[in-house]
């Protein structure tokens, strides 16, 4: 499942992979901002993601397997234990929103920079 996460997060023009926390911890980053982190060596996988504040209540109370941000804003970020309780497809949607959610965030210019550079870098 991580090479899945890892290849779906990356296919996302203008995302960056770093290790600031070791390498134990892959931060995915939006033009510098970060929107997803996987603890790769954790058991289950933990994948953390922003998430809009209701909607990280309602996923909270939904599944087991999300919690509030571990060592993140917990009104902003959601942890999730990938074991298996959320599907496939679930899961990238959320990996979706976390990315809508950071590139809202930079201005219109920014933005369409942005997605040029998503037109024109096609895999």
């Amino acid at each position: 499942m991580l090479k899945k996460l890892v290849s779906f997060i990356l296919n996302k023009k203008a995302v960056s992979l770093s290790y600031p926390f070791g390498e134990q911890a892959m931060v995915f980053k939006l033009n510098g901002k970060m929107f997803a982190l996987i603890a790769k060596e954790e058991k289950p996988l933990h994948l953390s993601l922003k998430c809009d504040p209701f909607d990280a209540l309602s996923y909270r109370e939904i599944y087991e397997s999300v919690i509030p941000g571990y060592h993140l804003n917990k009104k902003h970020w959601n942890t999730i234990y990938v074991n298996g309780e959320i599907k496939e497809d679930i899961l990238f949607e959320m990996i979706n929103d976390s990315y809508e959610l950071v590139l809202q965030k930079f201005s219109k210019k920014i933005q369409k920079e942005i997605q040029i550079y998503k037109d024109n870098n096609v895999l």
